[in-house]
C-alpha cells in the first residue's frame, strides 16, 4: 500500500453504520419537541400543572410543524425514490430526514438569536426558514443523486419531499391562502376550511405570506443549480481518467460499510481489466490418501476491504478445499484486487485443476534460511519443488509488487527447482505512518534483495540434506474477532519434520503485524525443544479493515496471550506429526482485477475530492446564499 492508497483507506474512519429507521425517527421527534418548546415559548416559569400543559402544547406544536414533515419524508422518500428507479433504503431515508431536520432547526435557531440581538425582527427568522427549507432540499438532492444515481430532475422528486411537506404545512397554518384570490362560493365553502387553518396555529406563523413561498421556489431552483454545478466539477476528472462517476464510488463505499451491500463491486467492475495469475497448491496427504493440509497461493491481493472483491478470499478457499488450509499472502499489491467476489470462483477452479496435476513425494529437504540485504527467506524443498517464505522483519514492509514476486520465483527456478510457491510473510509494518509505507516495487533495493535471497535459497536447497517427510498441524479460531485484527481463520500452525529438524510455519488470519511481534513469536517458538526454524505469516485478509484502515495483528490485543496461544498450537502440531507425502503444482487462470495503476489513480482522485471538495462546496454554498440574500433584498 502506498501513501496515497493509505489516505484512501483512512477515509473509512468517516463512515459509520446507519442506525435503524425507527431510531432515527425517535431522535427526530425528540429534537422537534425541544425545538417547539424553544420556538413557541409561552413564558412559563413555574412548574404548575397548567404551565406543564402549556409546555406540552408547545412540544406538540414542534412535533407537528417540524417532526411530522420529518416523519413523512422518512417514510415516504424510500417509496418515492424506488418508484422513480432509486435505491434509498428505509434506514438511509430516515437518517437523511433526521439530518435535514437538524439543519433546519440549527439555521432557524441561529436566526432567532440574531433577531434578538439586532433590529432585524421576526421576519428575518422566517426569511432564514426559507433558506433552511431550500438548504435541506439541496442537501437531499445531493444525497439522492449520489445514492440512487438519478438525474437531477428525477432525483428532485424524492429530494423535495421534506421541503414540500414543510412548505405545505406552513401554507395551510399560516393562512397564506387569504392573500390569494381563488374565488367562487364552492371554493370558499369546501376548500377554505382545509386550506386555511391559521386559527389553530401559533400566532408566530401569521407573519408568513405568499412572497415567502415564491422566494422558496426561486431559492430551490438556485440551490439545485449549485448542486448540479458542484457534482459536474468534481466528477469531471473521474470521467476523463477512469471513465466512471465519483457518485458511483461514493454510493458503493457508503452502501458497503453502512449496510453491507455489494454496490461497490459494480463500480470496481467498470474499472477492472483482465489478468493472468498463477495459482499454486502445495498439498500434503496421508498414506491412506486423505488430505492432511494444503498451502494455497494465488497471486492476487485479498482486498480491497471487508468481503468486497477478494477481501474474504482466505475463508472462501478454506471452505472449498479438504484438509487444514493455509492461504498465506502472495506477492501482489492492490492492483491485483479481484473486482467482485465472483472472481474467486475462477481461483477455486484453478485450485481444483492444480490438485489434479499433483505428483507426490515422501522426501523433503531440511529447511534453510538465507538473507540478502533487508530480505530474509526461509525455504524448504518437497521433491523437486520448493516453499519459500520471504520477510523483511524487523524492517517495515507492506505489499510486494506482482512483477517482483514473479522475478524472484523465476530466479529460484534457475537453480534447478521445478516449481516454487513464494509467500510474502507480510509480518512487520508500522501501519499508515509516513510517506514510505514499505511497498516493494520493481527496481527498488528491496526488490533486488528478495530476488537475490530467492536465488541463494534455491542454491542451498540443491545441496540440503533430504529425508522422509512428517507433518503435524493445529489451529484455533481464537477468542478474537476482526475488530481485534484476527479474522475467522484464527491461527494455524504446520510443523514439518525432516531428518530430526522441525520447522514451524505459523499463519495468522490478519493484515500484517505490528513491529516486533513477529520476532517475539519466532523467538518463543524456536525456544521450544523440538523447533529449529520458524516463520510467521499473515493472510492479509481485509475482513479486518471494514472500518479501520490500520488494524494490524497485535495493535488491538495483548501480545502475551497471543504468543502463548501460538506456543500451545506448536505443541499440538508436534504431537500431531505423522508421515505424509507432498506435491506442488501451479495452474494459471484469467481473472478481472483492478489493473495496473488503477488503484493509485482511484486513491488520488478520492483524496482530491476530500481535500478540494470541501473548499469547492464552501465556495458554491457562499455564492448560492449570496444570490439568495440579494433576491431577498430586491423583493
Amino acid at each position: 500500500m502506498t501513501a496515497t492508497q493509505s489516505d484512501l483507506a483512512g477515509l473509512s474512519r468517516y463512515i459509520f453504520t446507519a442506525p435503524s429507521w425507527y431510531a432515527s425517527l425517535g431522535f427526530a421527534l425528540v429534537i422537534a419537541a425541544m425545538a417547539g418548546i424553544a420556538a413557541f415559548d409561552s413564558g412559563t416559569t413555574s412548574p404548575t400543572w397548567r404551565n406543564l400543559l402549556i409546555l406540552g402544547r408547545d412540544a406538540w406544536q414542534g412535533i407537528f410543524f417540524i417532526g411530522l414533515p420529518t416523519v413523512i419524508a422518512s417514510v415516504g422518500t424510500t417509496g418515492v425514490d424506488h418508484f422513480v428507479g432509486g435505491k434509498l433504503t428505509p434506514n438511509r431515508s430516515s437518517l437523511l430526514a433526521l439530518l435535514c431536520e437538524v439543519i433546519l432547526v440549527t439555521i432557524v435557531t441561529g436566526a432567532g438569536i440574531v433577531s434578538l440581538l439586532t433590529p432585524l425582527g421576526q421576519r428575518f427568522v422566517y426569511d432564514a426558514l426559507i433558506i433552511a427549507l431550500a438548504s435541506i432540499f439541496a442537501f437531499r438532492l445531493l444525497v439522492v443523486m449520489a445514492v440512487s444515481q438519478s438525474s437531477l430532475l428525477i432525483a428532485a422528486v424524492p429530494a423535495s419531499l421534506q421541503t414540500v411537506v414543510s412548505a405545505l404545512f406552513l401554507f395551510v397554518y399560516s393562512g397564506t391562502v387569504r392573500f390569494l384570490e381563488l374565488g367562487g362560493p364552492l371554493v370558499d365553502a369546501y376548500l377554505m376550511p382545509y386550506l386555511s387553518r391559521a386559527s389553530e396555529a401559533p400566532p408566530e406563523l401569521w407573519v408568513i405570506d405568499a412572497a415567502h413561498f415564491q422566494l422558496l421556489a426561486v431559492t430551490c431552483v438556485i440551490y439545485a443549480g449549485a448542486v448540479y454545478t458542484f457534482i459536474r466539477v468534481i466528477d469531471r476528472p473521474w470521467q476523463r481518467s477512469l471513465g466512471v462517476s465519483v457518485l458511483d464510488f461514493i454510493r458503493g463505499f457508503i452502501g458497503h460499510v453502512a449496510e453491507g451491500s455489494r454496490e461497490l463491486e459494480t463500480f470496481f467492475e467498470k474499472l477492472g481489466e483482465e489478468a493472468i495469475v498463477p495459482v499454486t497448491v502445495l498439498a500434503f496427504k496421508r498414506p491412506d490418501g486423505s488430505q492432511k493440509a494444503r498451502f494455497v497461493l494465488p497471486m492476487i491481493h485479498p482486498g480491497p476491504m471487508g468481503e468486497i472483491g477478494g477481501g474474504n478470499f482466505p475463508v472462501r478457499v478454506a471452505e472449498h478445499t479438504d484438509g487444514l488450509v493455509f492461504p498465506p499472502h502472495a506477492t501482489a499489491g492492490h492492483d491485483f484486487n479481484l473486482v467482485t467476489e465472483r472472481e474467486v470462483d475462477s481461483i477455486l477452479d484453478a485450485i481444483d485443476a492444480a490438485q489434479e496435476r499433483l505428483t507426490y513425494s515422501s522426501e523433503a529437504t531440511r529447511s534453510v534460511r538465507t538473507t540478502s540485504g533487508e530480505a530474509a527467506m526461509l525455504g524448504q524443498a518437497f521433491g523437486g519443488d520448493a516453499l519459500l517464505v520471504s520477510s523483511y522483519a524487523p524492517g517495515f514492509a507492506d505489499d510486494v509488487e506482482y512483477g517482483v514476486g514473479l522475478s524472484a520465483a523465476t530466479e529460484a527456478r534457475t537453480t534447478g527447482l521445478d516449481d516454487v510457491l513464494l509467500v510474502d510473510a507480510h509480518n512487520s509494518n508500522n501501519g499508515l505512518q509516513g510517506e514510505d509505507l514499505g511497498h516493494v516495487t520493481p527496481g527498488s533495493q528491496r526488490a533486488f534483495d528478495m530476488i537475490t535471497a530467492a536465488r541463494q535459497t534455491g542454491q542451498r536447497l540443491q545441496t540440503a540434506p533430504t529425508g522422509p517427510l512428517r507433518l503435524g498441524v493445529a489451529w484455533s479460531r481464537t477468542e478474537w474477532d476482526p475488530l481485534d485484527g484476527i479474522g475467522p481463520l484464527g491461527i494455524r500452525v504446520a510443523v514439518v519434520e525432516v531428518e530430526d529438524q522441525h520447522t514451524a510455519y505459523v499463519l495468522v488470519d490478519g493484515n500484517n503485524m505490528v513491529p516486533g511481534l513477529r520476532d517475539r513469536v519466532v523467538d518463543a517458538v524456536t525456544a521450544h525443544d523440538a523447533i529449529d526454524m520458524a516463520e510467521v505469516m499473515t493472510t492479509d485478509t481485509h475482513i479486518v479493515n471494514t472500518v479501520e484502515a490500520d488494524n494490524q495483528v497485535g495493535a488491538a490485543i495483548d501480545h502475551a496471550p497471543f504468543v502463548a496461544l501460538i506456543e500451545e498450537l506448536v505443541d499440538d502440531a508436534v504431537d500431531d506429526l505423522e508421515p505424509v507425502s507432498a506435491g506442488l503444482a501451479t495452474e494459471r487462470t484469467t481473472v478481472t482485477v483492478f489493473g495496473n495503476d488503477r488503484t493509485e489513480t482511484l486513491a488520488s482522485h478520492a483524496n482530491a475530492v476530500v481535500s478540494m471538495g470541501g473548499a469547492l462546496a464552501a465556495v458554491i454554498i457562499l455564492v448560492a446564499m449570496a444570490v439568495s440574500v440579494l433576491i431577498f433584498f430586491l423583493t
